[in-house]
Order: C-alpha cells, then sequence, then structure tokens
C-alpha cells in the first residue's frame, strides 16, 4: 500500500526570464547562460547535467548547491 510523504520545502532564488532582461539574469547567474535572439528570445543555461533553454515566462533559479536551471512556471 503506498504512504503519503510531504516533501521538505525548499527556499530558492529565482529569475522570471522576460526576453529583454539580460542585464537582471546576468547579475544573478554571472556566466550560467549564452543568449542569441532570433525570432523567439531563448536563453541557453549551462546545467549540472548539459544545457537547458528558458523561453520566455520560464524562471531561472538557482539551486540550494548553487546551480542553475530553468524552470516550467506551472511546475515552479
Amino acid at each position: 500500500m503506498p504512504l503519503k510523504y510531504v516533501k521538505k520545502p525548499v527556499v530558492i532564488e529565482a529569475v522570471i526570464w522576460t526576453g529583454d532582461n539580460i542585464t537582471e539574469i546576468l547579475s544573478f547567474c554571472n556566466d550560467c547562460f549564452s543568449y542569441e535572439k532570433q525570432g523567439e528570445n531563448k536563453l541557453d543555461i549551462a546545467t549540472l547535467e548539459g544545457v537547458m533553454s528558458a523561453s520566455v515566462g520560464d524562471y531561472v533559479i538557482k539551486g540550494i548547491k548553487g546551480e542553475f536551471y530553468a524552470c516550467k512556471p506551472d511546475i515552479f
């Protein structure tokens, strides 16, 4: 029979990628990303698992170990 568990809440830092807040992203995560405006504003973030793309409206999150990654708003 499955049991129910409550996941421990963790406080993290995050910034929403708006497509034009490069300065804010740069001050938040320094050199964690690369950006080229080609049609759709995509932000490529270097994560522990490889490069991850963030679309406008996604969150750029700083993990508990200082790592950065993108997260869709409905997951966040």
